[in-house]
């Protein structure tokens, strides 16, 4: 599992979340510690930058939020980015810089790093989403297991227990996902990997990979 510990997935000089992401080694561990976490960091945001719109949702002043879109807090919106018709932010999320959430895009329990982008009817939940990441259209995250059972990370012969009923995905730095995917409940993909679009994947895909079926990932050349 050596590929998907966060020093491996992610660049943290790229989201307001690094201080968090610092204490675990593996990103789903962070999972049921973001909202704590949002509520100390919004508490000490400057206030010459950052504006707590209503209890405990504070969006820099800089960031676009359409009149439509719904967010619950605790949530941190970050500069420059935008949050579009329709949006629904249910809480305990984190908004990067230049991030875009998009028409009908729905959040919770999420750390989106500086420039993701789930621009178009997306669901993403109990997930990390690192720097440049982008969703295609339609394409979400399953984040419980049909039969309700513990989330397992799988990596070919490994096997990690999360003790975690919810759990989306994690993406690594400019992972690209196709429109209409499903990522399974416990799905980890390496920095720079594609996946081909109407895909359904489960467990982990190798960083520098294309993704174009289950049971065929090839290497980026």
């Amino acid at each position: 599992m050596e590929e998907f510990k966060i020093s491996n997935l992610y660049d943290l000089n790229e989201t307001i979340a690094a201080e968090l992401l610092q204490t675990a080694e593996y990103p789903w561990e962070l999972l049921p510690k973001i909202s704590a976490f949002i509520l100390e960091l919004g508490a000490k945001l400057p206030k010459d930058t950052y504006t707590e719109i209503k209890e405990h949702v504070w969006v820099a002043d800089s960031a676009t939020i359409a009149p439509t879109a719904c967010i619950n807090g605790p949530a941190i919106i970050d500069e420059d980015a935008e949050v579009r018709h329709c949006a629904f932010i249910r809480g305990n999320a984190i908004v990067g810089k230049g991030a875009v959430v998009g028409n009908s895009t729905e959040l919770k329990n999420v750390i989106l790093f500086n420039k993701v982008q789930v621009p178009h009817y997306n669901y993403v939940g109990d997930s990390i989403l690192g720097f440049k990441a982008h969703m295609g259209a339609g394409s979400i995250t399953s984040n419980v297991k049909s039969d309700k059972t513990l989330v397992v990370v799988k990596n070919q012969e490994e096997r990690v227990e999360t003790g975690l009923k919810k759990f989306g995905a994690m993406l690594g730095d400019h992972v690209e996902v196709g429109c209409n995917s499903v990522l399974n409940p416990g799905t980890v993909i390496g920095r720079e990997s594609n996946i081909y679009p109407t895909s359904m994947v489960r467990g982990c895909v190798p960083a520098h990979s294309i993704f174009k079926k289950t049971g065929e990932i090839v290497a980026k050349r």
